[in-house]
């Protein structure tokens, strides 16, 4: 699935490049513009170079699989969440006259959701998984902050926030049905 899902991501920028980044421009979310509302829906598709696409490549595959193994409803539901949260968010506080794209939506909420989900679900591995995350890829959390030109922190942040939630929602749901293995 997480293949699949970045073989996708693949086809559409060589379907980008091929329309001379068309999709880019009008899929992006363009914040706090009317016209700029569907990029919600399309931007975390849409990268602006080829690098672009493959900075994102291996921590959408890990995070993707990670998030993956709870199941496909599962993955879709944190990916919705992210991917929904993330757009509004920079839509609503993205500076003018910009354009965002690109999956790091994804791969910052996939991981906010691994790191936090064990505190929720008080599951001791899901636990211990986001510990050996949070020392392996801890720092891609700096990238919430600004300071990188032409980055944009506000995707990686509410990203970020909808991989919050979405480990708060799921895991109170995991530890009301009493999935909570290993915890005290």
């Amino acid at each position: 699935m997480s293949l699949l899902f970045i073989g996708g991501l693949y086809a559409v920028e060589l379907l980008d490049q091929a329309l001379g980044s068309r999709l880019e421009r009008a899929g992006g979310v363009e914040p706090l513009e009317n016209d700029g509302l569907d990029g919600i829906l399309f931007a975390p598709a849409l990268h602006g170079t080829w690098e672009h696409l493959l900075a994102n490549t291996v921590p959408l595959f890990v995070f993707g699989f990670l998030v993956l193994l709870a199941g496909v409803r599962r993955w879709l539901a944190v990916t919705a969440a992210v991917w929904l949260v993330g757009g509004a968010g920079v839509w609503l506080t993205g500076g003018a006259g910009t354009i965002h794209i690109g999956a790091s939506i994804l791969v910052f909420g996939w991981l906010t959701y691994l790191l936090l989900r064990g505190l929720f679900s008080w599951n001791a591995g899901q636990l211990a998984l986001g510990v050996i995350l949070l020392l392996v890829y801890g720092g891609l959390l700096w990238g919430v902050l600004p300071g990188q030109p032409g980055v944009s922190w506000q995707g990686h942040l509410f990203g970020a926030v909808g991989g919050g939630l979405a480990a708060w929602w799921f895991g109170r749901a995991d530890r009301l049905r009493g999935e909570t293995r290993g915890w005290p």
